[in-house]
């Protein structure tokens, strides 16, 4: 048996919906394709508004009894889950290369991570415990409060990341979770969803999944749903802002898309700034594929040609391929749509004046199937160049050179997006003067791409709203309830 058909063995089983403890198979289900081939890997729900109704109206009977437990209590059982999550590393880890095409140590790291997420909103559960207020010879308390059942939206390009990570908060904080599965890799969200019964019981951690609209869009108006999250496209975002807004008055925050700028001065270390560039987009996680990724590289023009040449070399050494082929380091787009999108941007790049330094086309190490594009290397271009305004979503890093460090920061700052941003200096004033002009939620500097996790994580501008990965994401999933006792 080769790796391939082994590891094809976690996907030759059913993917269903789970309502009550067990499967509930939906009216409709869809294929489900494999990104290496172009062709079908399996087959998933396909839920209609009524079945989101079903596993909703569910979540909710199960969420008062959560809620009745002390935020400590829920914290250990968010921290068992944590647990079964990383005793399942590899399965899950072989779901997401399979089904995403990400390669498969880069998938384990997100077991790791999702994990390890759990573990922090675990650790803040006392931050649920309100605060007294001395404004009178009465007493004045706060506590938080669960909405009851949350609505999580959640992307592709960080398949169990994100399914299994930001459940987290809402279950610390008292609420139940009905998670939307990514359309084109929903299976480890399912599979998630059957370990969470095994640590919270049947409905409290539940999933639903189907393709387009419907199932998003039932989520997003179901009367017992007041809070959403969603991660994904800003137009998909703006969409979920007007669809909630029909539906009554719900708490909607949104982390959507990055043109980030990677700023390298002068004064850098060059060597390690070229090697934050080429970690800072995401090649060989998500082919790319990321909101967070510096996917424009500004760099002085004074030391461009010597940081450029390091790039490229690295860039044009990582080899892509199949996501569990010994050696690979990158593996396909997710779909036909991001592949063509990825090469008519490369296209639109070249025709308004950039060179395509390394890549720009389907590498010579794979073959006709799938939707591999090779990691890529533009510039250096013009500000305004498509490529360097537009969010591609794939492997292309753009490049464009300034004279100084109010050019530099007003090139970055030109994006209608503000995700993350860094800057590479040696000057300490320089660093913290730049780090508060950049108008981006995140801010690296002398580093790229790595979150840490406690640290509030969430975009400004079209980038979005609210914060993640932190205290203050945990609170946003509660409500503040105000109480006088009257002691006179």
């Amino acid at each position: 048996m080769t790796l391939l058909e082994s590891a094809r063995a976690v996907i030759d089983r059913p993917f269903e919906i789970q309502l009550g403890g067990r499967p509930m198979p939906t009216s409709l289900r869809y294929h489900v394709e494999d990104p290496t081939t172009g062709h079908r890997l399996t087959d998933a729900p396909d839920c209609s508004a009524e079945e989101v109704d079903r596993v909703v109206r569910a979540a909710a009977a199960a969420q008062s009894g959560w809620a009745a437990q002390p935020a400590r209590a829920r914290a250990g059982k968010v921290r068992e889950f944590a647990a079964l999550l990383r005793a399942h590393t590899d399965e899950l880890a072989t779901i997401d290369a399979l089904d995403a095409g990400f390669p498969l140590a880069a998938m384990q790291a997100d077991v790791a991570a999702a994990a390890t997420l759990l573990e922090i909103m675990a650790d803040h559960a006392l931050a649920l415990g309100g605060a007294t207020y001395p404004l009178s010879e009465n007493l004045h308390y706060t506590v938080q409060e669960p909405y009851g059942v949350v609505g999580r939206i959640v992307p592709f390009n960080h398949p169990i990341f994100f399914a299994a990570g930001k459940v987290a908060a809402p279950l610390v904080a008292g609420n139940a979770v009905v998670l939307k599965a990514p359309d084109q890799t929903p299976l480890s969200s399912l599979r998630m969803s059957e370990l969470a019964a095994e640590v919270f019981g049947p409905d409290l951690c539940a999933v639903v999944a189907g393709r387009g609209e419907i199932s998003g869009r039932a989520l997003v108006a179901h009367p017992l749903i007041r809070r959403i999250g969603f991660i994904g496209a800003p137009g998909t975002g703006r969409l979920i802002q007007r669809q909630a807004a029909e539906h009554g008055v719900k708490h909607v925050t949104l982390e959507l898309g990055g043109k980030n700028a990677l700023i390298v001065m002068p004064d850098a270390d060059l060597a390690k700034a070229a090697d934050s560039a080429v970690f800072g987009m995401n090649y060989t996680v998500t082919a790319g594929q990321s909101c967070g990724s510096t996917s424009r590289l500004l760099l002085h023009e004074s030391i461009a040609d010597e940081v450029l040449a390091a790039v490229v070399e690295q860039v044009g050494a990582i080899r892509v391929g199949h996501p569990l082929a010994d050696g690979t380091a990158m593996g396909p787009v997710i779909d036909g749509r991001q592949y063509e999108k990825s090469l008519s941007a490369v296209a639109a790049a070249q025709a308004a004046g950039a060179e395509v330094l390394v890549g720009g086309g389907r590498p010579n190490t794979v073959g006709e199937e799938g939707w591999y594009v090779a990691p890529t290397v533009l510039g250096p271009m013009a500000p305004d160049n498509p490529a360097a305004v537009e969010e591609i979503f794939g492997p292309v890093l753009s490049v464009i050179t300034f004279r100084d460090e109010d050019e530099a920061v007003e090139i970055a700052n030109r994006s209608e997006y503000g995700l993350t941003a860094g800057v590479w200096t040696s000057d300490v004033t320089r660093a913290h003067r730049m780090a508060s002009r950049l108008q981006a939620g995140y801010v690296w500097v002398n580093g790229s791409s790595r979150h840490y996790w406690g640290l509030p994580f969430g975009g400004v501008k079209a980038s979005g709203v609210g914060r993640e990965e932190s205290v203050d994401e945990l609170l946003s999933y509660t409500e503040t309830k105000a109480v006088t006792v009257v002691l006179e």
